[in-house]
């Protein structure tokens, strides 16, 4: 076997050396994949968080004693109790996004379990909530006994808010425990 030899190699190997240079482990390529797509996750929960503040704006201005005419004049919904306790859930994003700076397993544990109290129960309880709408208006295809808002069957948006709401937050919880289980490896130093 002949040795070449480029401007890119040390005269006199092949480039078959390789074998003896160290690698990254696996849980640090790991942790550096699911930091950034967790990142994502958290980006998506505050659009998310903007949607529902707009719903909420009306409540939000009655509270204050405001009035706006073009807001009210969109007659939206009272607010619900689930609602609040979902919006309620983005200050906790913070324990998410500190645990990925400091590869904190305290905060990533606190951040999964706000994740399932404060986004999981308030919208497993509105996908319940709302079934009776939604499966009528399927089932009948006509909008008699069902809550309307601008002449959309209001139980069918808020099933379009709650499929984009479980992905971003299952996808929260895998990217969040991929995250633990990297930083619980051997070789990780910060164990805050």
């Amino acid at each position: 076997m002949s040795v070449r030899s480029s401007a890119h190699q040390a005269f006199g190997t092949d480039g078959s050396d390789f074998s003896h240079r160290q690698k990254v482990a696996a849980q640090y390529q790991l942790s550096v994949i699911n930091k950034s797509r967790l990142k994502w996750c958290i980006f998506f929960h505050y659009l998310l968080f903007f949607v529902m503040l707009a719903k909420l704006s009306a409540d939000i201005l009655d509270f204050l004693d405001i009035f706006i005419l073009e807001i009210e004049e969109l007659q939206i919904p009272q607010a619900l109790r689930w609602e609040w306790i979902w919006c309620s859930s983005l200050p906790f994003s913070y324990l998410g996004l500190k645990a990925i700076k400091e590869n904190g397993i305290k905060r990533i544990k606190q951040y999964m379990m706000s994740v399932i109290l404060l986004c999981f129960c308030p919208i497993l309880y509105a996908l319940i909530y709302y079934s009776k709408d939604v499966w009528n208006y399927l089932s009948t295809d006509e909008a008699k006994n069902i809550q309307l808002w601008q002449g959309l069957p209001y139980g069918l948006l808020w099933y379009g808010f709650i499929l984009l709401a479980s992905q971003v937050h299952s996808f929260s919880l895998y990217f969040s425990w991929n995250l633990l289980s990297a930083w619980k490896a051997k070789g990780m130093r910060h164990l805050n």
